[in-house]
């Protein structure tokens, strides 16, 4: 008897539209096996996968290795696109049948590989299989397309943090407990200078998920800032900047124009400056330094050096078109950088319009964190009413004890999510209120050698956009002298 293997395959979407089931498949199968008198070695099959490729089929692949080692001698499929839909997989699965001597067959078109006429027609039913495919792939491409323009999201995957939409609804609505925490990553990432990690940090240590009910990592934080659903537009084939375009949506937005513009200024802004080894607070300057001759950025170089003791040897800094060999500027020492730059600071007489600027700047954030505030305490009377709500229900005997408790249970972690945050939100508006114009820097000098490492440089990336730097050095002189040519400050 011939040994059959059985493969049988369907795709989720086609399973849902045409009722098109691997039983009903294998039902048929088994019977026309057993008017042809075959013997089963064994049923393949895989199921809710697309038919594009057999890379990602494990059934199939199974069936594979069985034919090389000589455990089948015959394939049967109830049509041939639920072996493939890809010309060039089907003819290679094709010469694999005739290396190992295993016919193919298929209920549907009657085909029977041993005959020159079987081979010939299954590869023209497989160049057609092919063209559905990429024309119903053209087709949803031009859909999606189409419904991007018209202002809705695709929500392909995962619809955006801080929105949802309901089955059969094609417009994303406001989750308002999410929403909270949208405006806060904004606020965290604008007005407090958090890194993308410190603010996945902060919301994990709080207990705050994902949209996919998962922890938050730097990556994570970055799409919510970079989402201009939160504005109110859509966005279409991110990935693709031919096809890639940005259009308003008809949903609602939750943040502003201006604060989605600062935070995308502000995130070119870091993603140029902040220098990709560490560590970074070692060598703050790194990402503001020019070299003084021809204008390139410096980098930092030799960080991880370490002497025969094991002490890390200070790093410097070094110009790109150095490594490029079309620039002669001597390296810059991290230590001489600093004397460079305190001795410019120096020589700067008025430093009151860097005080007005950073007055400004505190009265906006504490501006901003009022109104957060407010919101959040909205909110939390939102869930006060709602408590009072489900309390009523069980009490005229509306909802059972089991679904009150665990109503109120996910209440109470709402309420206490919102507390925590309003603690550390009021925190900063009490500090700000505190501070007067006399107890800001009365020169960046004294403020710069109060500041640590990391303050430094987080001074750096958001008040300064340059500084020109230059080391003179004479001819068989070891270390020259550094100077600092020029400081261009950023327009706060």
């Amino acid at each position: 008897m011939l040994e059959t293997g059985i493969y049988v395959r369907v795709s989720t979407e086609e399973q849902a539209q045409e009722g098109f089931s691997i039983r009903a498949q294998e039902q048929k199968l088994k019977d026309f096996v057993k008017i042809k008198e075959w013997s089963i070695y064994k049923i393949y099959a895989d199921e809710g996968i697309s038919g594009k490729n057999i890379t990602e089929r494990p059934a199939i692949n199974k069936m594979i290795k069985d034919i090389e080692k000589g455990h089948i001698k015959n394939v049967l499929v109830f049509k041939i696109d639920r072996l493939t839909r890809n010309t060039a997989d089907l003819i290679r699965l094709i010469d694999l049948f005739n290396t190992y001597d295993c016919a193919f067959n298929s209920l549907t078109e009657s085909i029977d590989t041993q005959s020159a006429t079987g081979r010939m027609f299954i590869k023209i039913i497989g160049i057609f299989a092919e063209f559905e495919r990429e024309n119903i792939s053209e087709r949803s491409r031009l859909g999606f397309e189409r419904k991007v323009r018209e202002g809705y999201s695709l929500c392909t995957g995962l619809i955006s943090y801080g929105y949802d939409r309901k089955k059969g609804e094609k417009v994303q609505t406001i989750n308002e407990r999410e929403t909270v925490f949208v405006k806060e990553i904004f606020n965290m990432f604008v007005n407090q200078h958090m890194s993308y990690l410190d603010i996945a940090k902060n919301l994990n240590s709080r207990g705050i998920p994902t949209k996919a009910n998962s922890v938050w990592h730097a990556r994570t934080v970055k799409n919510v800032l970079t989402n201009c659903n939160y504005i109110g537009n859509v966005r279409y084939a991110t990935k693709d900047e031919k096809r890639f375009f940005e259009t308003k949506g008809v949903h609602t937005p939750i943040i502003s124009k201006e604060l989605y513009s600062q935070t995308q200024e502000l995130i070119k802004k870091v993603s140029t400056k902040v220098y990709k080894k560490h560590p970074k607070e070692n060598h703050y300057f790194s990402g503001v330094l020019t070299c003084g001759k021809c204008g390139e950025k410096l980098v930092v170089h030799g960080d991880y050096k370490k002497d025969k003791n094991g002490i890390t040897i200070e790093g410097s800094y070094r110009c790109r078109n150095r490594l490029k060999k079309i620039c002669n500027a001597s390296d810059v020492r991290h230590k001489n950088t600093e004397k460079a730059f305190r001795e410019y600071i120096d020589n700067i007489e008025n430093f009151n319009a860097l005080d007005e600027v950073q007055l400004i700047i505190r009265q906006e954030i504490k501006n901003q964190n009022l109104e957060l505030i407010d919101n959040l305490h909205k909110d939390y009377k939102k869930l006060e009413s709602k408590e009072k709500e489900v309390l009523s229900l069980y009490i005229n005997e509306k909802v059972d004890f089991d679904n009150y408790m665990e109503i109120k249970k996910s209440i109470d972690k709402e309420k206490k999510q919102i507390s925590s945050t309003l603690e550390q939100i009021e925190h900063l508006v009490d500090d700000e209120i505190t501070i007067k114009k006399e107890n800001i820097i009365k020169s960046l000098k004294e403020n710069w050698e109060l500041l640590t490492n990391a303050e430094k440089r987080q001074f750096l990336i958001s008040f300064v956009e340059n500084i020109k730097i230059i080391n003179e050095k004479k001819e068989n002189q070891r270390e020259g002298t550094v100077k600092i040519l020029d400081i261009e400050f950023s327009d706060c």
